[in-house]
């Protein structure tokens, strides 16, 4: 095997080696013989020093006119429009999704960092008239200060793009800490950075597994902001340990998003709708519908279509163009899946379709796990409850539409929901009751990168990110009163 090369955290504008001088390989999930290469193991000193970095730059980043900082975030969204494909290729072959995916993410990103430009010249604040004469009071917008990014494995290019660009724009600087299981993302969005011209400690980054880097930046008292994409347990410590310093936390956690199915006519399209909902990037988005409630007098037509569309994924490898699949990010992962889907089973669920961890050839290397769809499921059982975080989607039954909302709203997760039906009735109720931070009528989980996005219940907390609210989290209000005469 050729030698793998070894990559270094981004403090103070120098790529550096992390303070333990230990590394971990980086694994490619559709192929385990390919090593992307070997990422910094780093400690809480590395940590330290990258924050102390931010805090001496942002004195100098704060300070400077929105349209200088412009300048420079125009160079870093040019390269990545030139990069675009590079960039999708490496992604595919770092997390395993399809190029096409994965070339949604830098495509994308281009789009919403020229919005979130276009936001830093709009940081408006309050004039109000005083009840004193002779005072002028003002409202101002000002950056927090050192922001913490924590970006989760799903989207590794996109999401930390949602996060470090804004808090750039508002005067922010950066700790990015990039997912365990896709750091070369992050190295390449420093590339970009570093080519830019973005002055030294602007943003830093700093590699290594979440449970040794997440205490250390969440308990860190120059950290004034997270921003954090992961699970509701990661996000859960992190507000308590962030909480101690009253530090400011915008968390994005988990989902277990229903689609409620009731009086619609078009039942072959809501099912090739929502099977592109549960199983795109082999089910791992926060927003995968994985509930769908069906009324059940078109249960049985809606859970054939349902059937047929589930059958139409092709897995493989994500560089091969005829794929629409590709594997789950790692073994772990594997393995609970197909612990749910066992349980689904033991607990007198149908797998409808799927169901089976594929082998032989290229699925030997990576974990490809078929589009599972799980049919005659309860409110108890566990695939009904748990966030599976995999290709697999579990159809239920209500008697009637209240029944069925009230269904769709028992789970502690509040992400997204959607709703398929032709009675207008229906929408203004569901809409009216779910509860949910999202809501998606007649399609799927489909999000505009220039609306808010945001959960409630335990799948977030903070302002909601992307959009206009973005600069409601990555700002604070300092009220000015001026006596003039």
């Amino acid at each position: 095997m050729a030698d793998v090369k070894k990559y270094m955290n981004f403090i103070d504008g120098k790529w550096v080696a992390p303070t333990t001088n230990e590394y971990y390989d980086n694994i490619n999930p559709a192929n385990r013989d390919d090593v992307i290469g070997k990422y910094p193991l780093s400690a809480k000193q590395d940590v330290d020093t990258a924050i102390e970095s931010c805090q001496r730059a942002f004195k100098v980043w704060s300070r400077m006119l929105v349209g200088e900082r412009e300048k420079i975030i125009n160079k870093f969204v040019a390269l990545l429009d030139e990069n675009k494909q590079k960039i999708g290729e490496m992604l595919t072959r770092e997390q395993g999704k399809t190029l096409k995916e994965a070339l949604g993410e830098p495509t994308r990103g281009v789009v919403e960092c020229r919005y979130f430009m276009g936001e830093g010249t709009r940081l408006e604040g309050i004039t109000m008239p005083s009840d004193r004469p002779g005072v002028m009071s003002v409202a101002q917008r000002v950056p927090l200060g050192v922001v913490a990014a924590i970006a989760p494995w799903n989207f590794p290019f996109l999401t930390p793009l949602r996060k470090i660009m804004p808090a750039l724009v508002c005067g922010n600087t950066v700790i990015f800490k990039p997912a365990f299981e896709t750091p070369h993302c992050g190295v390449m969005i420093m590339e970009l950075f570093e080519q830019a011209g973005l002055p030294a400690g602007v943003v830093n980054m700093v590699i290594g597994k979440g449970s040794v880097m997440g205490d250390a930046i969440s308990s860190n008292p120059l950290v004034r902001g997270i921003t954090f994409t992961g699970s509701t347990a990661v996000g859960q410590r992190i507000n308590e340990t962030a909480a101690k310093n009253f530090t400011k936390v915008q968390l994005e956690m988990g989902g277990k998003n229903p689609s409620v199915v009731a009086n619609y006519s078009k039942l072959a399209s809501a099912a090739k709708q929502l099977a592109g909902a549960a199983y795109a990037l082999a089910g791992q988005r926060c927003t995968s519908i994985s509930r769908v409630i069906v009324l059940e007098d078109q249960a049985e037509e809606f859970e054939n279509y349902l059937a047929e569309e589930t059958t139409k994924f092709v897995m493989g490898d994500g560089m091969d163009p005829k794929v629409t699949i590709g594997p789950v990010m790692n073994q772990k992962a594997c393995e609970d899946i197909m612990g749910y889907i066992q349980s689904a089973k033991d607990e007198g669920a149908t797998i409808r379709v799927g169901g089976k961890q594929l082998t032989g050839g290229i699925y030997d290397k990576g974990c490809w796990i078929e589009p599972t769809l799980i049919t005659n499921v309860t409110q108890k059982m566990k695939v009904a409850i748990d966030e599976i975080f995999g290709p697999v989607l579990v159809v239920l039954r209500a008697k009637n539409f209240e029944e069925a909302v009230a269904m769709a709203n028992d789970t502690k997760y509040g992400l997204a929901a959607s709703i398929f039906t032709d009675d207008l009735d229906k929408i203004y109720y569901f809409v009216q009751e779910i509860e949910s931070g999202m809501v998606h009528i007649n399609h799927g989980t489909v999000t505009d990168g220039t609306m808010p996005f945001g959960g409630v219940k335990q799948s977030g907390i903070g302002q909601f990110s992307k959009g206009k609210t973005n600069k409601d989290f990555f700002t604070q209000y300092k009220v000015v009163y001026t006596k003039y005469v």
